[in-house]
């Protein structure tokens, strides 16, 4: 029982960021993200059993997070509503060895950036953040959003266009 505690304590270190990044790009609240995360970590030790080692244990993970996310996200009903903290605390997490002025450059960017993601739709939005923000391959995002690779592909496509025009509306210069 020790064995299995310690194991599934490192796995929550693994993810734990990770996971409250999804969440946080997902809903828009540090809060929400939180409990999110923590609750989609309650129900992989709840639904161990139903593991299977065939997939990565990355992917039913982010698979559990993502309907917990989406359900969440259809109960408040505000899905494109974003909440300004949200995007500031995800772009001042990631450090910029650089001088200040252009760190500054950086976050601001990056919050800019987040803003637009929060006003894609559901879809746009889960399919650019486990692409860009969790590195996951056409496969992987596939598995986790059960659609097939093809529609990833252009669900992604369209996604980045739709996050292109956005902040070329915000006056974001790419």
């Amino acid at each position: 029982m020790k064995g299995r505690v310690s194991a599934f304590k490192e796995l929550v270190e693994r993810y734990q960021r990770r996971t409250y990044f999804f969440a946080l790009g997902m809903v828009h609240n540090p809060d929400d993200a939180r409990d999110l995360s923590q609750e989609a970590f309650v129900r992989v030790l709840k639904h161990l059993k139903r593991f299977d080692q065939k997939y990565p244990f990355k992917i039913w993970l982010f698979h559990i997070l993502s309907n917990l996310c989406k359900n969440h996200l259809r109960q408040r009903n505000t899905h494109d509503n974003v909440v300004v903290g949200a995007a500031d605390d995800m772009a001042s997490t990631i450090p910029d060895h650089r001088n200040p002025e252009a760190a500054l450059d950086q976050i601001e960017l990056k919050s800019q950036v987040w803003k637009a993601i929060g006003l894609l739709p559901e879809k746009f939005r889960e399919i650019i953040i486990l692409s860009h923000f969790q590195e996951m391959t056409y496969d992987q995002m596939a598995q986790v959003l059960e659609i097939p690779r093809g529609s990833v592909m252009s669900r992604l496509y369209y996604a980045r266009l739709k996050l292109r025009e956005i902040l070329e509306k915000m006056g974001v210069e790419l």
